[in-house]
């Protein structure tokens, strides 16, 4: 059984499409930039005792130290950020939002902490959660959110997308099947699912695949080639997920500014953030499915 969400569309029958100035590739960078409690369990985590002082320790230095690190990398290469934010960020690490908004950049949804599925919510709360992630953002940055991204990397009820859409969300990066902007269906107002390749997050690679910084590096590279080369005629979405605690480190944040620098030196990139991405597909290539 195929999902109902979305129809399939085969890349070799698409009408072309064409990103602002013919440009190739349009480059996404988007930090997961999270909140874990002390007293929950980190899913995933080796250690399923609490405290888990270990896991936790590892993804606070991400908020205190490795975002600011991916900050200044960013900075140098003009790229503003699309930031995968959970709400709990807003009210624990303000700091972290103050210097994002310095820098123009875009806040998603991201769940209230990345402790909790969305999955994991009474099916007659979840909507209230959505509203209520929305609006702590929305006060917080002084934009409110339109873009998701469910905490796991989009793990979803079956109502999620609905709820999502209902409350003024647009687009979603939880359904990673293509490389171009996807219509998706919805109850009541519109959606498309972005690009968001989990082959190339940070943490997949180098934490559960057990890969080098190096060879993460190589693989955003090859991925950019072979994109970059398609894009000559057919548009492309090339995201790069990133977490503070995995390429924040300070062995690590170097191959962040190389894969940068790599991509940037080429002509045809396109650096955006996903609303960027959004209003120009709602306005040159969208049809409701």
């Amino acid at each position: 059984m195929q999902t109902e969400r979305y129809d399939y569309s085969p890349i070799i029958r698409r009408k072309p499409l064409k990103w602002p100035h013919n440009a190739r590739i349009a480059l996404m960078v988007a930090p997961n930039i999270e909140f874990f409690h002390i007293d929950k369990t980190i899913p995933g985590a080796p250690n399923p005792q609490l405290p888990d002082v270990t896991g936790y320790a590892l993804r606070d230095y991400g908020s205190r130290i490795g975002v600011f690190r991916m900050m200044d990398v960013l900075d140098r290469h003009g790229i503003r950020a699309t930031v995968l934010l959970n709400a709990d960020v807003c009210a624990h690490h303000p700091a972290i939002v103050e210097e994002g908004n310095q820098r123009n950049w875009e806040w998603l949804g991201h769940g209230v902490t990345n402790n909790i599925r969305m999955n994991q919510y009474p099916a007659q709360e979840e909507r209230a959660v959505v509203r209520q992630i929305k609006e702590t953002i929305a006060t917080a940055t002084g934009k409110a959110p339109r873009g998701w991204l469910g905490p796991g990397g989009g793990d979803e009820s079956p109502n999620t997308l609905d709820h999502l859409a209902a409350e003024g969300f647009d687009y979603v990066c939880d359904w990673g099947c293509d490389d171009q902007p996807v219509p998706m269906r919805v109850e009541s107002g519109r959606m498309i699912g972005l690009p968001y390749q989990q082959g190339l997050n940070d943490i997949r690679v180098m934490f559960q695949g057990g890969h080098t910084p190096k060879d993460w590096l190589q693989m955003v590279c090859d991925q950019f080639d072979t994109l970059y080369a398609e894009g000559a005629a057919q548009g492309r979405v090339m995201t790069i997920p990133l977490h503070p605690f995995v390429i924040g480190l300070a062995f690590r944040i170097k191959y962040l500014d190389k894969a940068l620098e790599y991509i940037c030196a080429h002509e045809g990139v396109w650096k955006t953030t996903g609303a960027e991405i959004a209003d120009y597909f709602y306005a040159n290539y969208y049809q409701k499915p």
